[in-house]
C-alpha cells in the first residue's frame, strides 16, 4: 500500500499532477487567506497570529478528512435532496453540494457588506478592528467553517485534475482519483497559507486603504459561490436559469478592481500633497503644482 502511494507520487506523471494541484491551491487559496486575515483581527492584535495558526491548522486537517469523504460519497452528493417547483417563479433541484456552496457564498456576501458598512460608519477608522469583538474560539470556528466551504470548490477542481481513467473487466470506464496527491497538495498549501497569513494581515493593517478592496474581492467570492451553487441546483428565477460566474470573468473583475484601486490611491495621494502644499503656502496654483511634484519625487526615491 505504502509502496504504491510512493510510486504514484514520485512518478513523472504524479509529480506533474502534484505541481498542477499546488498551482490550483495557490490560486483558489487567495480568497480564503483574505477571509482569514479579516476575521482574525476581531480577537485583537495580540491573539490574532495564534488564531490564524490554529484556524489554518485545524482547517487543513478537516479539509483532508473532507477530501476522503467527498471522494467516497461523490456520487451520493450529486443526487438531489429536494426540489422546488413554484410555477414560473422559482424551480430547482438542490444537492448537498449546491446547498453548502450557496449558503457559504451568501454568508461571505453578508460578512463583506457588514464590514464595508462598518468602515463607512465607524468614527475612528484607524482604531477599529471589526464591528464586534470575538473570542478566540469563535474566530477559529468561523475560519475553519469557511475554509470547509471554500474546500468544496477546490477539492472538486482538484478531482478534475488528479484522476486516472481505466477500463474494468467488461470494458466500462472507471475513474481512479489520486487522493494522496490531493492530500499532499492540501497540506503544502496549508503550510504556505500559514506562512503568508501574518504578512497579509500586517499589510492590510499598515495599508488600510486596501482593506475596502479586499472586502469587495471577498464580496465577489460570495457572488461566485452563490451563482455556482445555484447552477449546480439548476435554479431558475422567473424562467431564467442562473448561470455560474466563470473563473475567467471572476479573475478579470479582480484584476480591473486592483488596477483601478492602485490608480485611484495614487491619484488621491497626489491630491492630498497638493492640498497640503496649498495649506502651508499662499494657496497659489504654483504651490499646488510644487506639492504634486514633491509627491512624485518622493515616490520615485522610494522606488
Amino acid at each position: 500500500m505504502l509502496g504504491d502511494i510512493i510510486n504514484e507520487v514520485f512518478s513523472t506523471s504524479g509529480l506533474f499532477t502534484l505541481l498542477m494541484l499546488l498551482l490550483l491551491q495557490a490560486v483558489l487559496g487567495f480568497d480564503n487567506l483574505l477571509y482569514i486575515s479579516i476575521e482574525s483581527k476581531r480577537v485583537g492584535e495580540e491573539k490574532a497570529p495564534m488564531v490564524r495558526r490554529w484556524g489554518i491548522g485545524l482547517a487543513v486537517l478537516f479539509r483532508v478528512v473532507l477530501l476522503f469523504i467527498i471522494v467516497g460519497l461523490f456520487d451520493a452528493m450529486a443526487e438531489p435532496l429536494f426540489g422546488v417547483y413554484l410555477s414560473k417563479f422559482i424551480s430547482g433541484e438542490f444537492t448537498f453540494q449546491a446547498l453548502v456552496t450557496m449558503a457559504g457564498g451568501a454568508f461571505i456576501i453578508y460578512t463583506a457588506i457588514k464590514e464595508i458598512s462598518h468602515l463607512l460608519t465607524v468614527e475612528f477608522i484607524e482604531h477599529t478592528d471589526g464591528a464586534q469583538p470575538k473570542s478566540v474560539a469563535q474566530a477559529i470556528v468561523k475560519i475553519v467553517a469557511m475554509n470547509l466551504v471554500f474546500s468544496f470548490d477546490s477539492i472538486l477542481s482538484a478531482m478534475a485534475i488528479a484522476n486516472i481513467k481505466t477500463l474494468d473487466a467488461v470494458g466500462h470506464p472507471v475513474i481512479h482519483y489520486q487522493v494522496w496527491l490531493m492530500a499532499i497538495a492540501i497540506v503544502v498549501s496549508g503550510i504556505a497559507m500559514a506562512l503568508m497569513a501574518d504578512p497579509v494581515a500586517n499589510f492590510l493593517k499598515k495599508n488600510r486603504m486596501y482593506e475596502v478592496l479586499g472586502l469587495f474581492i471577498l464580496f465577489l467570492v460570495g457572488v461566485l459561490l452563490v451563482t455556482e451553487g445555484a447552477h449546480l441546483g439548476h435554479l431558475t428565477l422567473f424562467t431564467y436559469a442562473i448561470e455560474a460566474m466563470s473563473k475567467s470573468s471572476f479573475y478579470l473583475v479582480i484584476f480591473v478592481l486592483v488596477v483601478t484601486d492602485i490608480i485611484s490611491t495614487n491619484y488621491q495621494k497626489r491630491l492630498w500633497a497638493q492640498k497640503e502644499a496649498e495649506l502651508f503656502s499662499d494657496g497659489s496654483e504654483q504651490a499646488s503644482r510644487d506639492g504634486a511634484d514633491a509627491h512624485i519625487n518622493r515616490k520615485q526615491q522610494r522606488v
